[in-house]
């Protein structure tokens, strides 16, 4: 598992940035150059399949047992003990997982447009385009698919675009750009038929402070939900992000700034 390490090893305080299904650590570029400046570690990993990371052999699963033995391994690696975790949609359903083990490192954690349910159509919607493979000759054409592709992540400017169409695809031998993930990364969804993913039990048990970031329009995490998780368990703050549905960017300097002042929060 590749990742990328932001600031001084010897910083009182590391963040842990974790992305979304088919993203990669790149997506914390802005934000763990902002955090680093206000003096913290940023450890950013491409979860296995994505990125830079390396793809799973045949038959070995993606599924989140795996992604909690690297990203212990990489913790253990770097000799970090505590970490303050960031999880987008994925990134936060990992999260939670290490959040409920006994003696984890996870002191607080923000949770980004994710929660302990999550509805049958958000999973057949993102069913429906995860491993699908696609090539474009033009970088240009990429950046168009992207657009839509992302569409609900809120981005406005041209510039943002296409800076996410860059951490977004990969180059292929013969030139093209293409999936910067591996298309199996699907599997787990055609594998049974697809329901309601209910993980309230899990969201019961866990201790540790939770600040969620909803996306105003979002499909994957409701309103009704997201209101339920200020109430019980770790009874979360919730914080709503207008203008994006599923999920915020975490790019743009507000979203930045929400996050910088929860990391000095603590």
């Amino acid at each position: 598992m590749a990742y990328a390490d932001w600031g001084d090893a010897d910083s009182e305080r590391t963040i842990l940035c974790v992305h979304g299904l088919t993203r990669n650590g790149r997506d914390f570029e802005r934000l763990a150059a902002a955090l680093e400046a206000d003096g913290f570690r940023v450890l950013c990993p491409d979860i296995v399949g994505r990125g830079r990371s390396d793809r799973l052999p045949e038959g070995a699963p993606y599924e989140i047992p795996q992604y909690i033995g690297d990203v212990t391994a990489m913790l253990a690696l770097e000799n970090v003990t505590k970490v303050d975790w960031i999880g987008t949609s994925m990134g936060g359903l990992i999260g939670m997982a290490m959040a409920a083990l006994p003696q984890t490192p996870i002191r607080r954690m923000v949770l980004n447009d994710v929660g302990p349910f999550i509805p049958k159509a958000a999973l057949e919607r993102i069913g429906e385009y995860v491993g699908t493979g696609w090539r474009f000759d033009s970088f240009d054409k990429a950046v168009d698919h992207i657009k839509r592709a992302y569409a609900p992540f809120g981005l406005t400017s041209d510039e943002d675009w296409r800076y996410l169409t860059e951490i977004s695809t990969a180059k292929d031998d013969g030139g093209g750009w293409v999936n910067a993930y591996d298309l199996r990364i699907a599997e787990p969804f055609k594998a049974a038929e697809i329901g309601d993913a209910d993980l309230w039990a899990l969201w019961d048990v866990l201790s540790v402070p939770i600040m969620v970031m909803r996306g105003a329009e979002s499909d994957l995490l409701t309103p009704d939900v997201a209101e339920e998780m200020t109430r019980r368990g770790p009874k979360a703050q919730v914080i709503e992000i207008p203008g994006c549905g599923h999920a915020p960017a975490l790019m743009d300097t507000h979203q930045i700034d929400l996050l910088r002042d929860w990391c000095r929060s603590a």
